[in-house]
């Protein structure tokens, strides 16, 4: 089983990561002065829930975990 990991899943991991990297490198400060984004501006929309997510996801094993234990016969 570890010679699956090593010669198969792992280097399959590793392509992974690198062909669905979802950042592409920004460049503040292009060429010619032009362009770039908006100083103090929200990284993206998702930044203000991401505690709201975390207490949800936390509810949501809670309850399935008592769903399923509650459902063992």
């Amino acid at each position: 089983m570890k010679k699956i990991y090593l010669k198969i899943v792992f280097p399959l991991c590793l392509l992974m990561n690198a062909v669905f990297y979802a950042q592409t490198p920004s460049n503040p400060n292009p060429p010619g002065g032009v362009g770039g984004g908006t100083p103090g501006a929200q990284a993206s929309p998702i930044d203000m829930y991401v505690y709201v997510l975390g207490i949800v996801a936390m509810l949501l094993i809670v309850f399935f975990t008592k769903k399923y234990k509650s459902q063992k016969i």
